[in-house]
């Protein structure tokens, strides 16, 4: 065991601090990592606040993050895909019961038995796992992917959450080149999603309630931006979309989108409004529509993301700060004042 630098939160109410935490000394299969670059989701903001107590209370101290970025510093004697000094990555998870169902169809985000990066119980060193904002983390092999040379690593480290979760129902939902796709929201999710819809060679629509947002809308790769509050604009779409992303948090009309929806189109929710979604049956039996859910991905389909995007040069549109700013950030990101990511550079811990 071994100690390492890291911010935490002892409260609910309390700010996110420096501290020093313990890691386990690498295993067999294990890997350590400097940590690089840690992004900043919006669920850490919960999980600090304990904001989700009902359904994943938070135990104090809390390290969190989970969009991790780095470099291999050392490898257990067992670990064949990772060697001193490659760049790797670590994403929501660090361990799953690897013999489940879920686990054995490669969607180790649906094991019952998982562990979170952070906030998880601990099998090595007892207590809770913690997570990305740290200098170093020791992860199971299984659990760490490569990253393309080629990309920026600031803007990689959000694609550990952000990118899975706009990826992984698209590239789900089948072949959508030529598609139309709309894309519900330009935040963290909703500018990522732009991005891969029009990677993937759909015609990209962005929905948006700020008409401030729809030259970037453009620059980030959408061919159209409608403003989802002119009832005319909403109109000009109707029965006309093969996919929609739905990436909004807050309380929203849903069946306004179910409703541009052609027949056999799909909305996908991967924002997760606190309030149930009112959905109207009609909306749904009118053109065989249908909605679904999706949560981040497998591992090795997150693999197949960083892969994609090393080949078709995606990364997040981030901002990036040292960890002492990391405060700061949450109050800005409560107000979705950021465009569109926050990204540490966790070399800034080093003068803690």
């Amino acid at each position: 065991m071994f100690n390492a630098k890291a911010y935490s939160a002892a409260s609910a109410t309390s700010p996110l601090a420096s501290t020093t935490i313990p890691r386990r000394d690498a295993t067999e299969h294990d890997v350590q990592i400097e940590i690089l670059f840690c992004g900043i989701c919006h669920s850490d903001l919960h999980s600090v606040r304990n904001e989700w107590s009902n359904i994943m209370p938070t135990v104090y101290p809390i390290v969190p993050g989970h969009e991790i970025v780095g470099r291999v510093t050392k490898v257990g004697s067992g670990v064949t895909k990772f060697k001193p000094g490659d760049l790797a990555s670590v994403g929501c998870l660090v361990d799953s019961d690897h013999t489940c169902p879920n686990c054995q169809d490669g969607l180790e985000q649906f094991c019952p038995n998982q562990t979170f990066t952070f906030n998880s119980p601990d099998k090595h060193l007892g207590g809770v796992t913690y997570g990305g904002y740290s200098e170093s983390i020791v992860v199971d092999e299984a659990f760490v992917l490569s990253v393309p040379s080629n990309l920026n690593l600031a803007g990689v480290a959000p694609l550990l959450c952000a990118g899975i979760t706009t990826y992984s129902p698209m590239r789900r939902w089948g072949n959508l080149k030529g598609k139309k796709v709309g894309v519900v929201g330009l935040g963290g999710l909703g500018h990522m999603g732009v991005k891969f819809a029009r990677a993937f060679g759909a015609h990209v629509v962005v929905f948006t309630t700020s008409p401030g947002k729809k030259e970037d809308a453009l620059r980030l790769g959408a061919h159209e931006v409608v403003i989802s509050r002119n009832p005319d604009e909403m109109q000009q779409h109707a029965a006309s979309f093969n996919f929609i992303l739905d990436t909004i948090s807050a309380d929203h009309d849903i069946n306004a989108y179910i409703n541009l929806l052609a027949r056999d189109g799909n909305l996908t929710l991967v924002g997760a409004p606190e309030k149930p979604l009112a959905v109207s049956a009609f909306s749904l039996l009118s053109g065989r529509r249908s909605i679904s859910g999706s949560l981040i991905g497998g591992i090795a389909e997150t693999q197949e993301m960083l892969d994609f995007c090393g080949k078709h040069d995606i990364t997040a549109d981030v901002e990036v700060i040292p960890i002492q700013k990391v405060n700061e950030a949450y109050e800005r990101l409560v107000k979705a004042d950021v465009k569109y990511r926050f990204s540490i550079d966790m070399a800034s811990l080093k003068t803690e």
